[in-house]
């Protein structure tokens, strides 16, 4: 099963931006994104909605506890 940073890294990937262009949509610094993708930190439940919303994923897909996106 994926971890919550491989999930946000290949998103990212996916929608052809950098972390530092993702730290600046959520609103954190780009050592804290780094830190999301790296798999040292988790955001806060605001921001993993956000995160969610961004991507058009739910928040169980984000954390790993499903594999259905939508």
């Amino acid at each position: 099963m994926e971890t919550f940073a491989q999930r946000i890294r290949q998103l990212r990937k996916e929608s052809g931006k950098t972390q530092v262009q993702m730290a600046a949509i959520f609103e954190v610094g780009s050592r804290q994104y780094q830190n999301y993708e790296g798999g040292g930190h988790y955001p806060d439940v605001p921001g993993l909605m956000k995160m969610a919303d961004y991507f058009g994923v739910t928040t169980d897909y984000l954390l790993g506890r499903s594999d259905q996106r939508g």
